[in-house]
């Protein structure tokens, strides 16, 4: 028998189920469609179930739809679980999620090729519609919205009740699909990175410090629409004066933070929007992120600050609505810590670093200890067809996913 310091994944046959995955939604330009809860999911969810089946799991279906594969322990113990997504955008790549799902399944497959199992179950997860609604993170966390499912809004069009039946899952018993520590002994997500820091660092692995908290705010700013031309400019009420004053804000706010968080205007009408028209209306939206929730609430503050001095100056009235808060979830100092230990002992170069992008296991670290492993994304490029990580790189993230669900094994 293999001791485990030498045990490596497969990596040709990891490759090969990444493209053979990728043919299913695969459009004319290259890109992947696979939206949850299309008869594209449905095939590939079909296809994974069966290599989760060959690789010697049992699988069921949650009421929340989710894809779950348990390669059983030793004893009776809390299982490890990995896992991501397979859904996508409408024109996705073939890495996003689908990596963090089969480097699950590959790391199954070579313990049972090495006749090897661990004292907990290995649990291999398909998270339901990452990309759009994460019911499936958040059944298994307990935190959605139970009596609320027209909050919940699928791509495809139809309600969330009606999807859940698609997959075999049931929205009345969505209640049953939580999960506890109890249950899970920890979390482990393998995700392309989605940015280019690991790529400009020329370093081959990322530890995540945790995944990013988020607040949106919706910004309406009422002036006076008048005359371009006979207004004089120490009698308007400019509108787009007073949001462009908001957006630099924005970037004064976030870069004066010790934390280094995010901020960003993305999003902006100006009406009437006319040529000859001083703006007498805009609206806008502002999207910050961070792993510490006292910089945002603190960022919040500033910017109300910052809308009334503003509001005062250009004499027009700013509203704030929120649009959306999501609490940041650190990553277990012991995951970093035995990612980073299986790192060296694979002598793979690495770094610390938060995901500011939403990842399943911002939920599933609300219910037990999480990490996550970041491979690079070539030029940062993700949710697109020119989305691309090296087959090296993919074997390299597995193998450091294998190693850290072998070393978690004797800690918890």
């Amino acid at each position: 028998m293999l001791t485990s310091s030498v045990l490596t994944i497969n990596g040709d046959r990891l490759n090969d189920s990444i493209n053979r995955l990728a043919r299913i939604g695969k459009q004319p330009t290259g890109s992947i469609c696979r939206l949850a809860f299309t008869p594209e999911d449905l095939q590939a969810r079909y296809l994974v179930q069966q290599w989760m089946v060959e690789a010697g799991m049992s699988v069921k279906t949650d009421a929340a739809g989710n894809l779950i594969g348990t390669y059983p322990g030793k004893v009776n113990a809390p299982a490890l679980a990995t896992g991501s997504h397979i859904d996508t955008v409408p024109s996705g790549g073939r890495f996003d999620g689908v990596l963090g799902v089969l480097a699950g399944i590959e790391a199954v497959r070579t313990l049972r090729e090495n006749d090897l199992r661990l004292s907990h179950p290995i649990q291999v997860i398909v998270f339901t519609d990452e990309e759009s609604s994460m019911i499936g993170c958040q059944a298994i966390a307990g935190t959605a919205l139970l009596n609320a499912p027209e909050q919940y809004q699928p791509k495809v069009g139809k309600s969330i009740q009606t999807c859940l039946e698609t997959l075999g899952g049931n929205w009345d018993d969505l209640l049953t699909a939580k999960r506890s520590r109890a249950d899970l002994a920890a979390f482990v997500e393998l995700h392309v990175e989605q940015g280019a820091v690991l790529e400009n660092a020329q370093t081959k692995v990322g530890i995540v410090q945790g995944v990013v908290g988020m607040v949106r705010e919706a910004i309406a700013i009422t002036g006076q629409a008048n005359h371009a031309g006979t207004t004089p400019m120490n009698m308007r009420q400019d509108a787009l004066v007073a949001a462009a004053q908001v957006v630099l804000a924005v970037q004064d706010i976030a870069r004066q933070m010790p934390s280094q968080p995010v901020a960003t205007v993305g999003y902006l009408t100006v009406a009437p929007n006319a040529v000859n028209i001083v703006p007498g209306q805009v609206e806008l939206t502002v999207d910050m992120r961070d792993l510490s929730k006292d910089c945002l609430d603190e960022m919040r503050s500033q910017l109300k600050q910052a809308v009334g001095a503003i509001a005062t100056a250009t004499q027009t009235d700013i509203q704030i609505t929120p649009l959306l808060s999501v609490e940041p979830t650190p990553a277990a100092p012991q995951i970093q810590d035995t990612i980073q230990s299986a790192c060296q002992e694979l002598g793979l170069s690495y770094c610390h670093l938060p995901s500011r992008a939403g990842h399943d296991a911002l939920e599933v670290g609300r219910i037990t200890d999480m990490g996550m492993i970041f491979v690079p994304s070539q030029s940062g490029v993700s949710h697109s067809e020119a989305e691309y990580t090296s087959p090296q790189q993919c074997v390299q993230g597995a193998n450091v996913l294998l190693h850290t669900l072998l070393k978690l094994d004797q800690i918890y």
